[in-house]
């Protein structure tokens, strides 16, 4: 039987540096990564508390992806927000509602991509549709 996950994680600040990659290479089935104690350390905590208890969301992949590339930046849109679009002379207002939901010509969307796509008739980016994606300006 496995040791709680809190008791696994206290464990962790007693392993030498051997230890530690002998736990990472058990764990993973990799290679330990070249780190110093302290980040290794971290890094196996991750690892496991990933295990225990899931890892990111897809968003949150796509968000730290996204920060990692830096080419754009995504805002994130919030209840109560109105997104405006002019398409085809034709003017788009969405609305998120309280709970996430888009709502668009009185029916309600899982995404602004569903809808970008309705309105253009072709696989848009909601985010980027909407103006909410950008580029990042080039570092100096």
């Amino acid at each position: 039987m496995a040791l709680p996950l809190d008791e696994q994680l206290a464990q962790l600040d007693d392993l030498t540096i051997g230890d530690l990659r002998a736990r990472w290479v058990k764990l993973t089935g990799r290679a330990a990564p070249r780190l110093g104690t302290g980040l290794l350390r971290l890094a196996l905590a991750y690892e496991i508390q990933t295990r225990a208890l899931g890892g990111l969301s897809r968003g949150a992949q796509q968000r730290l992806t996204q920060l990692a590339v830096a080419k754009t930046t995504t805002r994130s849109a919030v209840p109560g927000m109105r997104l405006v679009r002019e398409w085809n002379g034709v003017v788009h207002i969405v609305t998120v509602g309280e709970n996430g939901e888009i709502e668009w010509n009185g029916k309600t969307w899982r995404s602004l991509s569903e809808v970008a796509r309705a309105i253009t008739g072709t696989r848009w980016s909601g985010p980027a549709f909407f103006g909410l994606k950008i580029m990042r300006k080039a570092a100096a």
